[in-house]
């Protein structure tokens, strides 16, 4: 009975309107290891149990590519196994397989390693284009950058969407990343995935796909030039329960083309709450659906968001301006079942 209250005390917490307490909500509902025994999901508090430390540096070390590292981890591993990676850019396609959950990577962030490679979709295909490709469960990444060096698209090559990191496996945690790209950044796939303190830059479509992710305290950073799109997030049907909720995010950038999101499958959920929208957001808010019938289906939410792009008047007729009964299933780890698996970030 204990442990089932406190999951249901974790998950039920929202996170504050003010800025400035988020890290103590944070703290108070995402407690240590030590603290959680009993209440995480059972093969999580086994593998926690003795983790393994490998070293990665392109200087010396145990391995000196990332992509060694993970061979070493065999198949069906059960422990978490943080791979601490020196500083350096990593330019390397790495791929993390299904039967190898509960990996870290983990960087300095005076130092930050950064994982960079040029993979576009007329080479791998768009979802397989990404520098880091994350297939298992249970994965962490904390102080890294991620990078698709490949060129923006130009609006004529085919095939020049490229991704820096496809994350396909389910209960996955990001702290203090960063994510570099043009069309198509993060192809935010499938499961439950939290962000925190990170950093997405790119163009088109540039966070998408069909994950159930809260991303917070996160830099939403657009580049580029004409119409630009922050979100194609894929739900397809009303009984779909994927969606993004970016809570006290900032979207920043130049120009005044930016749009929220577009309706690339018949039923997108994102929701942006107190959040930062600055004035190179388009007043309309979010991108027009070519196939009217989505306006009907798309839920578009926006509730307590500030800033000049944040403006209501002009929006399109379909963006819902949520109260505060309705946000509050966006605004707590209830959103993506975290008291069962969400861990603090590990000191480097």
């Amino acid at each position: 009975m204990t442990s089932w209250a406190v999951v249901l005390a974790s998950d039920a917490t929202p996170i504050p309107e003010a800025r400035g307490q988020v890290d103590q909500w944070f703290a108070t509902n995402v407690k240590a290891l030590s603290q959680r025994k009993g209440t995480l999901d059972p093969a999580l508090e086994a593998a926690e149990a003795k983790p393994l430390v490998i070293t990665v540096n392109k200087g010396g070390g145990q391995f000196r590519t990332l992509t060694e590292a993970l061979r070493s981890i065999p198949a069906g591993n059960s422990r978490r196994v943080i791979i601490r990676m020196g500083p350096g850019e990593y330019r390397e396609k790495v791929t993390i397989d299904r039967n190898k959950p509960f990996i870290t990577l983990l960087g300095n962030p005076k130092s930050m390693p950064v994982i960079t490679f040029d993979g576009t979709a007329a080479k791998y295909g768009t979802v397989d284009s990404a520098t880091l490709i994350v297939l298992s469960d249970y994965f962490m990444a904390i102080n890294v950058i991620v990078k698709n060096t490949a060129p923006a698209p130009d609006g004529k090559t085919k095939g020049a969407q490229a991704l820096a990191m496809r994350i396909s496996g389910n209960k996955a945690a990001f702290y203090n990343c960063k994510f570099y790209g043009y069309q198509d950044t993060v192809c935010d796939d499938t499961g439950s995935h939290f962000f925190k303190d990170c950093y997405i830059e790119g163009t088109f479509d540039f966070i998408f796909g069909s994950g159930t992710s809260l991303y917070l305290r996160t830099q939403l950073h657009v580049v580029g030039d004409g119409i630009r799109v922050i979100t194609a997030q894929a739900g397809k049907s009303t009984a779909d329960q994927s969606g993004y909720s970016f809570v006290h995010c900032r979207v920043t950038g130049t120009g005044e083309g930016i749009y929220l999101g577009r309706a690339w499958m018949t039923h997108p959920k994102v929701v942006y709450a107190y959040t930062e929208m600055t004035s190179v957001v388009n007043p309309s808010g979010w991108h027009h659906n070519p196939d009217i019938s989505r306006d009907k289906t798309v839920f578009y939410g926006e509730y307590k968001c500030y800033g000049p792009g944040s403006l209501k008047h002009k929006r399109v007729p379909y963006t819902q301006d949520l109260d505060a009964t309705e946000a509050r299933r966006f605004l707590t780890l209830g959103y993506i079942q975290g008291s069962k698996w969400l861990l603090p970030p590990r000191a480097f």
